[in-house]
């Protein structure tokens, strides 16, 4: 993980102020707040500021003042049932903002979650760090024989030295290039003062999509838990699902009751189509139910085998 100076010093900076206030907050983040959380080789994952917990949940489902006389297994069992009953209101009132820093390819991919608010560094006013994501060795896979977006047996030998190397070398060379066409040095001032030098927002085309870049993403828990469905399943990309189980973990500090639920009710779930309901249905009144007379496609039956533990 690499920090600026400035970085560094900015979050020592926050980290020693503090000031009263009225609002709810949550011990468990605030332990973490402003912390970066390590992840891949140079990205991390820090939490900047937040509004709501666990109580805002119910509060907003009763639409109620305080807390009253209920008891914390009051709040704990309403959690849990707006969860397991797909109920999203309540879940909109908390909300969290994200630094993080990422690959670019990375970041193409999260984008496409269109449920936040998102300012990313910008490569037109400011230039971009010589950093690049180089996948670990264990991480280096041939792709999926079954999958088109997949990956498949992990690559050894020379094939795969040749092609760590490769991936060096090109992020090299084109951050070269694209420091020769700025012609800027780190004071902004030309290297040659006999080139004007190519305008940032140009010379930014040439750069490896595992380039890192950084942005500030908010949204609220709702779409986070819906991100996290997606990006934290085993079948996501690992360079996505890494960031992800990072902010799980700031999930668990920050809305215990909700994140407990989330991993019951979503993470650790699955959905049946209703044709795949009747088959269990079946099945559990004794039924000898077999794959052409299920109803389901070919590639349905066996998701549906794999989940009730019956395949191979």
């Amino acid at each position: 993980m690499s920090l600026t100076p400035e970085q560094q010093d900015e979050i020592k900076a926050l980290r020693v102020q503090s000031a009263p206030t009225l609002r709810a907050v949550s011990p468990g983040l605030e332990a973490i707040l402003y912390e970066p959380m390590p992840v891949l080789d140079h990205g991390f994952v820090r939490v900047v500021d937040y509004m709501g917990d666990d109580a805002a949940i119910v509060q907003a489902a009763r639409v109620s003042y305080g807390r009253g006389t209920r008891k914390v297994s009051d709040d704990k069992g309403l959690i849990r049932y707006l969860m397991r009953h797909f109920h999203s209101t309540p879940f909109e009132m908390c909300e969290i903002k994200y630094h993080v820093k990422l690959p670019v390819f990375v970041a193409r991919q999260w984008i496409r979650h269109r449920t936040a608010n998102v300012n990313e560094y910008s490569a037109r006013y400011s230039v971009l760090d010589k950093e690049f994501y180089i996948p670990a060795p264990d991480q280096l896979a041939a792709q999926s024989s079954n999958n088109r977006q997949g990956r498949g047996d992990v690559l050894t030998g020379d094939e795969a030295a040749q092609i760590l190397d490769l991936l060096k070398h090109d992020a090299e060379k084109t951050y070269r290039d694209y420091a020769w066409m700025l012609n800027e040095g780190e004071d902004g001032v030309a290297v040659d003062p006999e080139r004007s030098g190519l305008a940032r927002e140009l010379a930014r085309i040439n750069l490896t999509l595992n380039t890192y870049t950084q942005w500030y993403w908010k949204t609220d828990l709702h779409n986070l838990m819906n991100f996290l469905k997606l990006r934290a399943d085993s079948h996501a990309q690992y360079e996505i699902r890494v960031y992800a189980d990072a902010m799980i973990q700031t999930l668990d500090a920050w809305v215990p009751y909700a994140a407990e639920a989330f991993r019951e009710y979503r993470l650790g779930a699955v959905q049946l189509s209703a044709t795949a309901l009747t088959v269990v249905k079946r099945m559990l009144a004794g039924e000898a139910v077999e794959a052409g007379q299920s109803g389901l496609s070919k590639r349905e039956w066996n998701e549906l085998m794999v989940l009730i533990g019956r395949s191979g």
